[in-house]
């Protein structure tokens, strides 16, 4: 008497075999796995946005131009918050050459984050202290809006506005 052929995917053990398996392959090549910004992309901008800061201090000009959108556009002061104009508004190839020796101590903090599909809206301070002679250097905060989009499976800067700022401390 033969016995009916009983397919894989109908038995527990072939369930687990299976399970087993694909666990193996992916341990063992990487594939399969999802990439962190699919599973966090919040977490990840808020990261990514701790490392620009980094790179606008170190001048890291070929990290920032890599992450920066073509259309990038960084907005100085927030006099346009009150009908005033704004300090100064840079395109992507001016804000980077600006950057050498201009601070000496940059970081984020107070960080929010809004997700919108593909779209991240960040919220937060920055404290900076001006670079130069230790006689020149200002201490100073800003409190920003940044707008990022996940393109060609990478996230880009699009937009810096400051909402308020700079407030100097001496």
């Amino acid at each position: 008497m033969t016995r009916p052929v009983q397919s894989c995917s109908a038995t527990s053990v072939c369930r687990q075999l299976a399970t087993g398996v694909a666990i193996g392959l992916v341990a063992a090549t990487g594939t399969f796995a999802q990439s962190p910004d699919v599973i966090d992309p919040a977490s990840n901008v808020l990261a990514l946005e701790r490392q620009v800061e980094t790179a606008v201090l170190e001048a890291n000009v070929t990290f920032l131009d890599q992450i920066c959108a073509e259309d990038f556009t960084y907005s100085h002061g927030d006099g346009w918050t009150t009908g005033k104009p704004l300090l100064g508004i840079d395109q992507r190839s001016e804000w980077l050459a600006s950057l050498q020796g201009r601070y000496v101590q940059r970081e984020v903090d107070s960080q929010q984050i809004e997700m919108h599909g593909d779209v991240a809206i960040t919220m937060g301070r920055v404290r900076a202290r001006t670079g130069g002679s230790d006689e020149a250097q200002r201490a100073f905060s800003f409190w920003y809006i940044r707008v990022w989009a996940y393109r060609d499976n990478e996230w880009r800067y699009l937009s810096h506005r400051t909402v308020q700022g700079p407030n100097y401390e001496n």
